[in-house]
C-alpha cells in the first residue's frame, strides 16, 4: 500500500469549537436565569455534532437540517432552531452565538494540525481539507500560514454533497490527482469520514476531544500508515 494524498476533515479533527465562557456567561433561559455548566457543555456538543438530529424538529426543520451542509441558509435556519429548542430561547443571543459558530478565527487547532500538515506536505504527498460545513474555513488556515500547506479544500457547500456521500470523496480524489486506493482520509466520525473506505480510501479515526486532552492524535494516525 502506497498513500500518495492525505485527506483531513475538519470540525473535531483538525480544529474543535471549544466551549469560551465569554460566549456564553448572557445566555438566559425561558425563565431569564444564566445556563449552568451542563446546558453549556450540552449547548456546545449540539453545536458540533458531525452526524444524528441533536433535538426534535418539524418537518420543515428535519428537511433544513439533512440539507444544513449543502446550503448556509438551511444551516443557519435549522441551527437557530437547535439553540432555541436547547434552551437559548432569546433570538439576538442565538444570532450572536451562531455567528461565533461560522467565524472560522473562533476555532481552536488542534496541538499536532500544523505539525501533522506540515509532515504530509514535506512528503511531497497531497494535503486536501474535506468537510461537511457550510461556511468558508480557508481563513482559519491562511491566518496562520497553514494554506501553504493544503493543496485543495472540498467544501460540502460548494460541490453540493455531503460525506458519507461518495460524490464528495470522488470530488476530493479528483482534485487532488490521486487515486482513492492511494488516498488515506483522517476523521473523527466513523459513519460520515469513515464513508471513503467505499470509495477504496484507507481511513484512520481520531477523537474529536477537547484539544487540551489530545495533544499528538493526529500524528500517531499518520505514523500507523507511515506517512509522518
Amino acid at each position: 500500500m502506497t498513500i500518495r494524498a492525505v485527506l483531513f476533515d475538519f470540525s473535531g479533527t483538525l480544529f474543535r469549537l471549544e466551549q469560551d465562557e465569554s460566549w456564553l456567561t448572557e445566555l438566559t433561559d425561558h425563565d431569564g436565569e444564566p445556563l449552568d455548566i451542563e446546558a453549556q457543555a450540552e449547548l456546545m456538543r449540539r453545536m458540533t455534532a458531525p452526524v444524528g438530529q441533536v433535538v426534535e424538529l418539524d418537518a420543515e426543520h428535519v428537511h433544513a437540517w439533512q440539507h444544513r451542509d449543502r446550503d448556509p441558509v438551511l444551516h443557519r435556519k435549522v441551527y437557530l432552531e437547535v439553540l432555541k429548542k436547547s434552551g437559548v430561547p432569546h433570538f439576538d443571543q442565538a444570532e450572536a452565538l451562531y455567528d461565533r459558530l461560522i467565524d472560522p478565527s473562533q476555532w481552536t487547532p488542534y496541538p499536532d494540525t500544523e505539525a501533522a500538515l506540515k509532515a504530509v506536505a514535506e512528503r511531497g504527498l497531497k494535503v486536501g481539507v474535506l468537510s461537511n460545513i457550510a461556511f468558508d474555513i480557508r481563513p482559519a488556515f491562511t491566518a496562520r500560514g497553514w494554506d501553504a500547506y493544503v493543496d485543495e479544500f472540498v467544501l460540502s457547500f460548494e460541490v453540493g454533497a455531503v460525506k458519507p456521500e461518495l460524490e464528495i470523496f470522488r470530488k476530493a480524489v479528483e482534485e487532488l490527482g490521486v487515486p482513492a486506493t492511494e488516498t488515506l482520509m483522517v476523521g473523527d466520525s466513523e459513519e460520515a469520514d469513515g464513508g471513503a473506505r467505499a470509495l477504496g480510501c484507507e481511513f484512520a479515526l481520531v477523537d474529536p476531544l477537547p484539544t487540551a486532552e489530545r495533544p499528538d492524535a493526529l500524528l500517531t494516525a499518520l505514523r500507523g500508515f507511515g506517512v509522518a
